[in-house]
């Protein structure tokens, strides 16, 4: 598969709300994702720290709706953005999470995962 076919279909299954199903499939086994921020989980190394990491956020959040744009190719890259209409259950505050997730593509399996907010 080329960059782009891989880009559109992992962000297919996103759209569908399979990101399950699209982390198994493309993500490498020592894939590395980077947040910004600061903390525990600003940097992940593995496929099973990155479900753990899902798994967290789906606990802790509340998703009332949201959109998943893109793909946006680019080399051996390609962006993703993320708008999502959620309840932080910490807080109890509905808030919009806008952000854009940058997925690098080596021998056709994701890399890196960087986000941006």
């Amino acid at each position: 598969m080329t960059i782009a076919e891989i880009a559109k279909d992992f962000t297919e299954r996103l759209k569908q709300g399979d990101n399950e199903g699209a982390a198994e499939k493309y993500n490498a086994d020592d894939i590395a994702s980077y947040e910004a921020m600061e903390g525990p989980m600003a940097v992940s190394h593995g496929k099973e720290a990155l479900r753990q990491k899902s798994q967290w956020w789906q606990e802790n959040n509340e998703v009332h709706g949201g959109l998943v744009e893109g793909p946006y190719v680019n080399g051996d890259q390609f962006a993703v953005r993320f708008k999502f209409d959620i309840t932080p259950k910490a807080t109890g505050e509905r808030v919009t999470m806008d952000e854009v997730g940058l997925y690098t593509v080596k021998n056709g399996k994701i890399t890196e995962e960087r986000f941006y907010y």
